[in-house]
């Protein structure tokens, strides 16, 4: 494998540090679960350089993207691979990670690009987005859609959150180029490190929940004040991607190679872990998607691909496993 670019090389800087502050402890309260799952088994990607950062689903698809060429992938939900979707490049898209759905429409985050692309399922461009040339680097990382459709990305080297309405996501489909409109700014940025990760908005669309890759802190973004505050919880390092059902939070840990369930409470200002689980096999879980009682994972093989290292294996995949 080639040298890394320079943004290859700022997230093997990332990783790094994560990599060290997953040897701190946590509180006692932090329930651990390691072994493994009687009933999980592997979905394949049928792709070379899939390398996949996030999955989601929609009624009838499993989704996933890569962040070394921008492909997309899907399949049919409950199948055991997944097929090129999205060519890799196609409009100007050549890096993926998070990777969401809202109704016919599927949204892609463009990493280090500084772009955000909205197509319909049948994989026409709706719009693409891009981020404003301040100078800063950029990550645009993960996104949520609130009730109303409204549409939140985070952006790890920024202190910013994204906002596109609802209207634009369901606009017809003719390519519009458009820039990305900061929302909110966010407490806590550490510079040069991935900051604002997994993002999630809760079920009556008053709030945003925010992940932080670099401290493992979980935020609470108020939509209607822009307040936010921390949530008590433990510290959880490298939090990547993050999934919300009801209360209770699923949050994979990509250095970890952990799925942390976490229980919000009523008023999502303390949160508790419950339980910390692996599987044989994992390697780099940095995206989460539920369907049904089932949990699905991405096997990224990040590390690997930022290192330049052999692969841990030549066959890209998510893992499936059971929601408890």
């Amino acid at each position: 494998m080639s040298q890394p670019t320079p943004w290859r090389r700022t997230l093997v800087t990332l990783t790094a540090t994560a990599a060290t502050l997953t040897g701190l402890d946590l509180p006692a309260t932090a329930a651990t679960a390691h072994g493994p799952q009687c009933d999980a088994h592997p979905i394949t990607i049928n792709g070379g350089n899939a390398f996949p950062e996030s999955v989601a689903t929609d009624d009838n698809y499993v989704y996933t993207g890569s962040i070394d060429d921008g492909a997309v992938y899907r399949g049919r939900l409950g199948a055991t691979s997944l097929d090129p979707f999205l060519p890799g490049g196609q409009d100007g898209r050549t890096q993926v990670t998070g990777v969401k759905t809202t109704g016919n429409r599927l949204l892609l985050a463009g990493a280090f690009t500084g772009r955000f692309f909205v197509y319909n399922t049948a994989g026409t461009l709706v719009a693409t987005y891009t981020v404003s040339d301040t100078g800063e680097k950029t990550l645009v990382n993960d996104a949520a859609v609130t009730s109303n459709g409204d549409v939140y990305i985070t952006d790890s080297l920024r202190a910013v959150v994204y906002r596109i309405p609802a209207a634009e996501v369901h606009a017809p489909a003719t390519g519009a180029q458009r820039t990305l409109q900061v929302a909110y700014r966010l407490p806590d940025y550490v510079a040069g490190q991935s900051n604002g990760n997994g993002i999630v908005a809760t079920p009556d669309g008053k709030s945003l929940i925010l992940g932080y890759w670099y401290s493992g802190a979980l935020y609470r973004l108020t939509l209607a004040t822009g307040a936010v505050s921390r949530i008590d919880a433990p510290a959880l390092p490298s939090a990547d991607g993050i999934v919300l059902r009801g209360h209770t939070l699923y949050i994979a840990r990509s250095t970890t190679n952990e799925i942390d369930t976490v229980r919000l409470s009523d008023d999502d200002t303390r949160a508790a872990v419950l339980g910390r689980r692996t599987y044989p096999g994992a390697d780099t879980t940095t995206g989460i998607a539920v369907t049904g009682d089932r949990l699905l994972v991405t096997n990224s093989q990040m590390d690997t691909y930022l290192y330049g290292a052999p692969l841990t294996s030549p066959v890209f995949t998510l893992e499936s496993l059971p929601l408890s």
